[in-house]
């Protein structure tokens, strides 16, 4: 099974309030929208993140009312350092400050508008290396 292409599709609140933090902070771009759907992509991502409004009627009964809660968008970066300065001179809370965990994982995490967590990570811990 050739796979040719990844998304993770999330239910939201504010659809535009979710796309613009994305694009603001995170430099994706929206590669399609209609109300209540934005589809972000990045070059370099490898996957697109997609919003959908909580309630839409396209989505099934049984995920109509669900939201993004418990997921977490995770990006590896180069220079985690200078993403966290960068992210916090634009004015953007970090909810989980900067950590090394035992087995080299460096991250911290922030939130869009939604409650969506976006955590940025690289792996250049002394345990990692």
């Amino acid at each position: 099974m050739p796979i040719t292409a990844s998304a993770v599709s999330l239910n939201v609140d504010d659809v535009p309030a979710s796309s613009a933090f994305l694009t603001r902070h995170f430099g994706f771009r929206e590669e399609a929208a209609a109300d209540g759907f934005a589809s972000l992509a990045r070059e370099d991502a490898g996957m697109n993140v997609i919003y959908l409004r909580r309630g839409l009627a396209s989505l099934p009964d049984d995920q109509r009312d669900d939201h993004a809660g418990g997921v977490i968008l995770a990006f590896v970066v180069d220079d985690l350092e200078a993403e966290l300065a960068r992210l916090t001179a634009e004015g953007v809370a970090v909810t989980m400050p900067l950590r090394e965990e035992p087995w080299g994982e460096r991250a911290f995490q922030v939130r869009d508008p939604n409650g969506v967590i976006v955590q940025l990570v690289d792996w250049n811990g002394s345990a990692g290396r």
